[in-house]
């Protein structure tokens, strides 16, 4: 282990033994009706720099600009992903951002910290509650009214599916709202979504177009890249693509490249590979179905709003399945690749 390393998993449990006396937050002191309109700066933090992590908050993001239509939000983030990911969102205020290498960026990384306390907020929403640095930054920002992440646990499972990652911070603010008189009960909740432009979705067609064998066909996209165990190998992907190919021979094939610029079926289909993860989502956003393991690039076509089949080997899709209309998760453990493969059938016809 380097020497980095080591000192960055000494700062965790740091922070960890730190946060871990931060009483968990109730509202018991803090029941005063509140008036959506008076609501004018809310601070959201999520202090992590993975893509799905950070798509996985934009449905607490639009539940919050729904309550607060005067609000602007501002975020404390990890990393540049965030403002990317924003873009698309109105009343967006300032990315509070902590650089990914800490040690190395020292300066940067007090600086973010310091940088809370600039503003005054009339709410502080911390996302994730088992976040210790979540925790010690809505502890450390100014404002009256901030939830951990603990309140209103005992109430999720009133919500069948409260165990989603995505949910879990939507019901958690919507039971704050219900404490300060403010009824959220029939409201959907809100999908991941990335609010992708006309003209990004517009050039996203024009892309993909250049990238497959015949545009007045459908496409299937593959994404066979994902991290640690999650992943399935070519020894899978391979039979799994000729299964495939057989069973949809009326659609072009195109494979969605990780920034590792790897691929599991061997490059033996078009492939698109881009570090703008908008034009990603851009191109995908016209897939007939995206087949994909559980990682980001699945989360962020999911806030495309394109149908996915997920395959799930060692997490659970119950906790973070695509929900987005159109998409199915499955347990492949045992599975018969052609389940898989009805389970395309479903969404493509």
């Amino acid at each position: 282990m380097s020497t980095l390393s080591a000192i960055n998993r000494f700062r965790r449990s740091i922070m960890k033994a730190a946060t871990s006396s931060i009483a968990h937050a109730t509202l018991s002191g803090n029941q005063t009706p509140l008036d959506p309109s008076s609501v004018k700066r809310v601070l959201i933090s999520r202090p992590n720099h993975r893509l799905g992590n950070m798509l996985l908050i934009t449905p607490l993001v639009q539940d919050v600009q729904r309550v607060f239509p005067n609000a602007t939000i501002d975020f404390f983030v990890k990393g540049g992903v965030a403002p990317i990911l924003f873009q698309g969102y109105e009343r967006i205020g300032r990315f509070i951002s902590l650089p990914r290498k800490h040690f190395k960026q020292l300066g940067l990384y007090l600086k973010g910290w310091l940088a809370l306390r600039a503003c005054r907020y009339d709410l502080v929403i911390n996302t994730v509650n088992y976040s210790s640095s979540g925790r010690l930054s809505t502890m450390f920002a100014r404002s009256k009214r901030k939830l951990f992440g603990d309140e209103g646990q005992e109430r999720l499972p009133d919500n069948p599916d409260w165990t989603h990652i995505a949910k879990t911070p939507v019901y958690l603010f919507r039971y704050a709202l219900s404490v300060w008189g403010i009824s959220t009960d029939s409201t959907p909740m809100p999908p991941l979504n990335l609010k992708l432009s006309e003209t990004e979705l517009v050039e996203g067609l024009k892309r993909l177009n250049t990238l497959i064998p015949d545009p007045s066909r459908r496409t299937i996209c593959l994404y066979t890249f994902a991290t640690g165990t999650k992943s399935y190998t070519a020894d899978w992907w391979l039979p799994f693509l000729a299964s495939l190919k057989a069973s949809f021979p009326s659609y072009n094939i195109l494979e969605i490249l990780p920034v590792e610029n790897v691929s599991s079926i061997g490059f033996n289909e078009p492939s698109f590979y881009s570090r703008d993860v908008r034009e990603m989502a851009a191109v995908m956003s016209h897939a007939a179905v995206l087949i994909t393991a559980d990682c980001g690039i699945m989360h962020l076509a999911s806030a495309a709003q394109t149908p996915i089949v997920a395959l799930f080997s060692v997490t659970d899709p119950v906790i973070y399945g695509p929900y987005n209309a159109g998409s199915i998760s499955l347990q492949t453990e045992g599975l018969e690749k052609d389940a898989i493969l009805e389970a395309v059938k479903t969404l493509v016809h």
